[in-house]
């Protein structure tokens, strides 16, 4: 073997490294992202019914407006990432339709005209918030398909 096959090895390898490095970090943060958004879900579904209980049990904290725009923007950061990695390596935008609709009902819920209307509110960031989570989990079904080089594939 010569020196420049050695090297070509090596960079593979290192190559290769990176590679999977970024695709444990796309699954953990899909994985992350699934949990955090079904519970995002169930908060706001169970919303107008916790909010009558919250001044009661001294977490008035909890019904923070910036607090949920916060976890808003937090989710927004952590689908974008998640997702984008996810599409770098299979290709595929089904999760990032179920993402689009799922931001947007959870941006008008928090930041549009009905935030003060408990029970629209909580629909809108319901809905959103199991559609974030059904885009993290096919995002992690799709990196977990086997891929199939073919003659479409986009793939080295």
């Amino acid at each position: 073997m010569s020196s420049s096959s050695a090297f070509i090895d090596t960079s593979a390898s290192v190559n290769s490294a990176t590679v999977q490095a970024r695709s444990d970090l796309g699954e953990r943060a899909d994985r992350i992202g699934a949990i955090a958004s079904t519970v995002c879900a169930v908060h706001c579904a169970s919303w107008p019914f916790v909010l009558a209980l919250l001044p009661a049990l001294g977490s008035s904290f909890l019904a923070s407006e910036w607090l949920e725009r916060g976890f808003v923007l937090f989710a927004t950061a952590l689908v974008i990432g998640s997702l984008g990695l996810g599409y770098r390596q299979h290709q595929k935008a089904a999760a990032a339709a179920l993402a689009a609709p799922g931001l947007g009902l959870i941006w008008f819920g928090s930041f549009g005209p009905l935030h003060h209307d408990v029970v629209p509110h909580a629909v809108l960031m319901t809905l959103g918030g199991l559609f974030i989570a059904s885009a993290h989990l096919i995002n992690l079904r799709h990196k977990r398909s086997p891929h199939v080089h073919g003659v479409d594939c986009r793939h080295d």
